[in-house]
């Protein structure tokens, strides 16, 4: 029997969600998680398959699993409009570099291809290719999205095009992997996509670390944190 844990914080649909869950797949014991030291510990347990941060806040967490684990990010794994893709970086501290978004851009690639897709890569920037020039913040933006994009291009055979600001465009062309200028703004789409227009998401999956580890947002809906637990024992081994 897989064993799943989940945080339980403030938000109560993590309750509901977890009943919902169980009714699907009564093989998997779940185990409610009230404080970060012991998602924390949950994580690292051998003994449980998998976690979901369900409404426990990331912050302590996220600082104690990467002084574990240095090379930790994370990847929201959306599903828009008949499609899947995975939107990163999302965490504000996150993808501050052209090499922290590089490293992360190759572990989408590798978790794509272990689940059988193939990568399309979008790198966006913050303003059209001829915004260069329009202050200081988005023409370094603009650079480092045509450095990012080169660096892709030079270190794997994906498909791959930088979109500069025109995430539309990526979408609408069903790429599968986008790269987001930084954290920050990642973190805006995310919850423009999921929280404000609906777009179902099943969480962040998370690189950097040997355990499944699925990060969810504090707000989600009752059937976001379904479809977070129903991630989290799909990628659990047996």
């Amino acid at each position: 029997m897989k064993r799943i844990a989940i945080g339980v914080g403030e938000n109560e649909n993590i309750i509901q969600a977890c009943h919902i869950f169980k009714e699907k797949h009564p093989e998997t014991d779940i185990n409610l998680i009230y404080s970060d030291d012991d998602l924390i510990r949950a994580v690292l347990d051998k003994k449980i398959d998998g976690v979901v941060r369900g409404s426990l806040p990331a912050s302590n967490i996220m600082k104690e699993l990467k002084e574990k684990y240095p090379n930790l990010s994370r990847a929201t794994y959306v599903n828009g409009n008949g499609y899947e893709f995975l939107l990163t970086p999302v965490g504000i501290d996150e993808g501050n570099t052209v090499e922290e978004k590089f490293k992360i851009t190759m572990n989408c690639i590798e978790f794509f291809k272990q689940v059988g897709k193939t990568p399309k890569i979008a790198v966006l920037a913050e303003g059209r290719e001829d915004d260069f020039g329009r202050g200081k913040e988005v023409s370094n933006s603009i650079k480092d999205s045509r450095k990012l994009t080169k660096l892709i291009e030079e270190n794997t055979e994906e498909e791959v095009k930088n979109y500069y600001i025109l995430i539309e465009k990526a979408i609408n062309d069903k790429c599968n992997i986008i790269i987001a200028p930084n954290g920050r703004v990642g973190n805006i789409i995310f919850r423009t996509l999921v929280l404000l227009n609906s777009w179902p998401s099943y969480g962040a999956v998370t690189f950097g670390i040997n355990r499944t580890y699925i990060d969810t947002s504090r707000d989600q809906s009752i059937e976001g944190y379904v479809r977070s637990l129903i991630l989290a024992n799909d990628l659990a081994k047996d």
